[in-house]
């Protein structure tokens, strides 16, 4: 029996007094709070000649990777083993045993290459349902596969409200900006508490601003729970943050480009945070955008009867996990084979290609010869999770250092075969070499009467922000993008139609550029959907639109 119970489904209603209370131990329904603190606002304001106000949404929408979530559980005795689709197998596995009792040695997490994720699977879903139902079988599997409907009420990304006020001077700099940034986390809080204070840190945008106020909320509200979603947080602020920098230079009379250019933050100088910024190319980043946008992405609109022709451009931060910790083992077998066990998920993004090209190139081996085995949890090494763009450099750094470890153990062992002293040999194209002699890989292994060599290697991160003020290192790397795009618009109808769009993206070094040109093509494929289609349309707090038909992908 149901009783049906008042509900709520906006986050600013929710937090309004009145409101019902969702759980009792959030009264107000705010389940998390991010404080931003830089400089003296009030003050700051004072020295403005113009002072801007402007609220913004985004609404509610859905990951729609191709293949829906999907978990197959069984049970041996007390050993539970799962196979899904998750991009943080680890974490499936340590909530699995805090949920069942069990040692998390006695849960092994298999996970598949994914048909996409997106951020949706990046937290536990349906993993203990599935388990607890295993359970009742008396060994035998159980599986679930969600229908899309069902994908619709599972996870979504967080509605938004975002208010900025912005200072500006008459020269065209900034004294201040402060923003206010309600998130709608459904009734469950799920990966958010995580998501907000990285929503905080974007929100300000990759310009030279030198005071900061930034309040984050996080809300309850009867909704499905949210969580990433590509570039979680990121596509909403960068919506809010870069709509007023066109508001601001239209209203001043300035040349939108010129604008951002001029207060674009520069290597060396600091963010918000309090954190030097390192390695950036946000001018380079839209300055390429722009160049693949003839002639200008500043022209004024051409009006051609029904249709006018507009052309805009736009710049994107966004940070990564903070404090993560990736591991890698490598197998050197004595047939020449060698073995990456890796715990990043391939999800279609070409990861575990990208591993391999690692591999191959540290060990100085041709790539045919390398072998890939993805996350299982009882033979694959930790990994935080395969999410925020981190893997490349994360894993890929593990990946290295496993290697250097798995070249001194070679070294050590061809030392006394070329009768040589270690710090005279070198590991490379694929064997151990004096100024004389080498001996290949597998040839080392066979005279020390070895079937295999593994070594295991670790890369991690570890940064904060002060809890009260913002202030600390909120990232190892800023992600930087840029976009330009030129549209056609049926004044009488609205119809947008998107004529060109031109993407850049800093990405250090590039391990497989094929690969990255995919993600950009992705990237901008997959913004055209909120951006002109998707959204999630809510009826009493029931979605209407949940399948392919009425959610415009």
């Amino acid at each position: 029996e149901y009783e049906e119970l008042p509900a709520v489904f906006d986050a600013l209603e929710a937090i309004r007094s009145g409101s019902p209370v969702l759980h009792d131990a959030f009264a107000g329904n705010i389940f998390k709070h991010s404080k931003l603190r830089h400089g003296n606002i009030e003050a700051a304001f004072a020295e403005a000649d113009e002072i801007f106000e402007d609220t913004f949404t985004s609404p509610l929408a859905q990951q729609t990777s191709l293949e829906p979530h999907v978990t197959v559980a069984q049970w041996a005795g007390e050993q539970l083993t799962v196979w899904t689709g998750a991009q943080a197998p680890f974490n499936v596995r340590r909530v699995l045993a805090e949920i069942f009792g069990c040692a998390a040695e006695a849960v092994r997490v298999i996970v598949p290459p994914l048909g996409g994720a997106y951020g949706g699977k990046g937290h536990v879903r349906i993993e203990p349902i599935v388990a607890a139902l295993a359970r009742k079988t008396g060994g035998r599997p159980v599986k679930i596969v969600l229908s899309r409907a069902e994908e619709f009420v599972t996870v979504t990304k967080h509605a938004a409200t975002l208010t900025l006020k912005t200072g500006v001077r008459r020269d065209g700099t900034f004294t201040a900006r402060q923003v206010t940034l309600y998130w709608n986390g459904g009734a469950y809080a799920d990966a958010s508490p995580m998501l907000v204070p990285g929503g905080m840190v974007r929100s300000v945008g990759p310009y030279r601003i030198p005071v900061v106020r930034v309040d984050s909320f996080g809300i309850y509200t009867n909704l499905p729970p949210a969580a990433a979603y590509r570039g979680a947080m990121s596509s909403q602020t960068t919506w809010a943050y870069e709509s007023q920098m066109d508001i601001i230079a239209r209203k001043m009379g300035w040349d939108p480009l010129e604008f951002r250019l001029k207060n674009m933050l520069r290597s060396g100088e600091q963010f918000a945070t309090g954190e030097t910024m390192h390695d950036v190319y946000f001018v380079e980043c839209l300055e390429a955008a722009v160049k693949g946008l003839p002639p200008s992405p500043v022209r004024k609109d051409a009006e051609q009867g029904r249709r006018a022709r507009g052309v805009g451009c736009a710049v994107m931060m966004k940070s990564t996990m903070a404090n993560s910790k990736s591991q890698a083992k490598i197998k050197l077998s004595a047939d020449g084979t060698v073995t990456l066990y890796t715990s990043t998920v391939e999800m279609g993004q070409g990861a575990h290609t990208t591993m391999a090209q690692i591999t191959a190139e540290a060990l100085g081996v041709p790539l045919g010869v390398v072998r890939v085995v993805g996350p299982d949890t009882a033979i694959t090494p930790f990994d935080s999770t395969t999410s925020g763009s981190r893997s490349t450099n994360m894993m890929g750094s593990a990946v290295l250092a496993a290697a250097d470890e798995l070249k001194k153990k070679l070294i050590a062992l061809t030392a006394p075969i070329l009768e040589t002293p270690s710090e005279d040999l070198r590991a490379g194209r694929g064997a151990i070499a004096s100024a004389t002699d080498t001996v290949a890989y597998p040839d080392v292994l066979k005279r020390n009467n070895l079937e295999s060599l593994d070594a295991v290697g670790e890369f991690a991160t570890a940064f904060s922000l002060d809890p009260e003020t913002g202030q600390g290192i909120s990232t190892p790397h800023w992600h930087q993008g840029a976009g330009a795009a030129e549209v056609e618009v049926d004044v009488e109808t609205g119809k947008v139609t998107v004529l060109r769009y031109s993407s850049a993206s800093f990405a250090g070094r590039v391990v497989n550029p094929r690969l990255a040109e995919l993600q950009n093509d992705g990237n901008v494929i997959y913004g055209l959907g909120p951006a002109l289609l998707e959204e999630m349309v809510i009826d009493g707090g029931q979605v209407t639109n949940p399948n392919l038909s009425d959610y415009m992908i």
